[in-house]
């Protein structure tokens, strides 16, 4: 049995990359275990900080390793730390069994070069993520994220919602 209490949050960013015309990426995360299935696993690139990055070099870093892009700017942030907490069945299992779960610091990027630099396919032998993407209305991403992200979504929209029409 796993105290749940006991366990760490995993440090994490999240980025919202933004298109020209305010449209937020998301891509559809590969299923890792069988509840994955779900219609609600679209996201938003996000991933760990490594022990030696600041928040920023991370949000590069997983920037680059889940979509190519590194023609982009950094528009916003959010200073505080938000929050998520696995689901019961999966503490233990995601996150490799280490984490109750993450808290993240996120931060917007307008993508300044063109979208053929998107690729989602991995390279440097890393592990593939998500299996297609698409631009999103910033009003829809909470419908397309799991639900125990909502909270993490719905806060990052507020926060950023002045960087879509």
């Amino acid at each position: 049995m796993i105290d749940v209490e006991k366990l760490p949050y995993r440090e994490c960013v999240g980025i919202m990359l933004l298109n020209s015309s305010g449209q937020v990426w998301v891509g559809h995360r590969i299923a890792k275990w069988k509840d994955d299935a779900s219609a609600h696993i679209w996201q938003m690139p996000q991933g760990g900080i490594d022990r030696d990055e600041t928040p920023e070099q991370a949000a590069w870093r997983e920037l680059k390793e889940e979509t190519s892009v590194s023609s982009a700017r950094i528009v916003a942030t959010i200073d505080d730390w938000l929050y998520y907490d696995l689901p019961e069945e999966v503490v233990g299992i995601a996150l490799k069994g280490k984490y109750r779960g993450q808290k993240q610091k996120w931060f917007a990027m307008t993508l300044t070069g063109p979208e053929s630099e998107i690729n989602i396919a991995a390279d440097d032998g890393l592990e593939q993520e998500f299996d297609q993407w698409k631009w999103s209305d910033m009003d829809q991403l909470v419908d397309l994220i799991v639900p125990f992200k909502r909270d993490v979504y719905a806060a990052v929209i507020k926060q950023f919602a002045h960087l879509s029409p």
